[in-house]
């Protein structure tokens, strides 16, 4: 199939910003460059922007699948395009070259220096403060702090308990 036709194919069913073309022309480059790079040819993943939260982006081993924080990317297009990118499709690469290893290890890190010349870094630094969801305050021994609207629900519902990293006291609504 012809990388117009696939790169077609995954944006029929929504459309697409200009922004989020750009990933899909990116998503098909990177492989066309790791294809040269190992001598062989990779599926193409499925390529979605429903991912919300804190994370820039995913990848799904299992479905080959990738999926990106829409609104991150509009906020950081330059730093999704230069890392978020290669580093989704090196976990997809790695797991196909490799199979089950560990996520960050030393498969992942030689396909990101030797294959996409971008530095192995596990997390991103972006300013995520537009999507944090809202925030609960806490306290323990050391002070204040926040959960997320997850965690607080949980303690609400009686599931869990959270505990300080530093004290080690069940932090506490306030």
């Amino acid at each position: 199939m012809a990388s117009n036709q696939r790169n077609a194919d995954l944006t029929a069913s929504h459309a697409k910003s200009a922004l989020q073309l750009q990933i899909l022309a990116k998503v098909e480059s990177d492989y066309q460059h790791a294809e040269h790079h190992f001598n062989r040819v990779f599926p193409r993943p499925i390529v979605q922007f429903t991912l919300r939260g804190k994370s820039a982006g995913t990848a799904h081993l299992q479905t080959n699948r990738l999926r990106f924080n829409p609104v991150l990317l509009a906020e950081n297009p330059q730093i999704f395009l230069s890392e978020v990118v290669p580093h989704e499709i090196s976990h997809l690469l790695c797991y196909q070259l490799f199979g089950r290893v560990k996520p960050h290890g030393k498969e992942w890190q030689s396909i990101m220096t030797a294959t996409f010349r971008v530095a192995p870094k596990t997390t991103h630094q972006l300013n995520v403060q537009s999507v944090n969801g809202q925030q609960f305050d806490y306290f323990c021994g050391c002070g204040n702090t926040t959960l997320s609207i997850r965690r607080h629900n949980r303690v609400v519902r009686g599931q869990t308990q959270y505990r300080c990293r530093r004290c080690k006291q069940t932090l506490q609504p306030i």
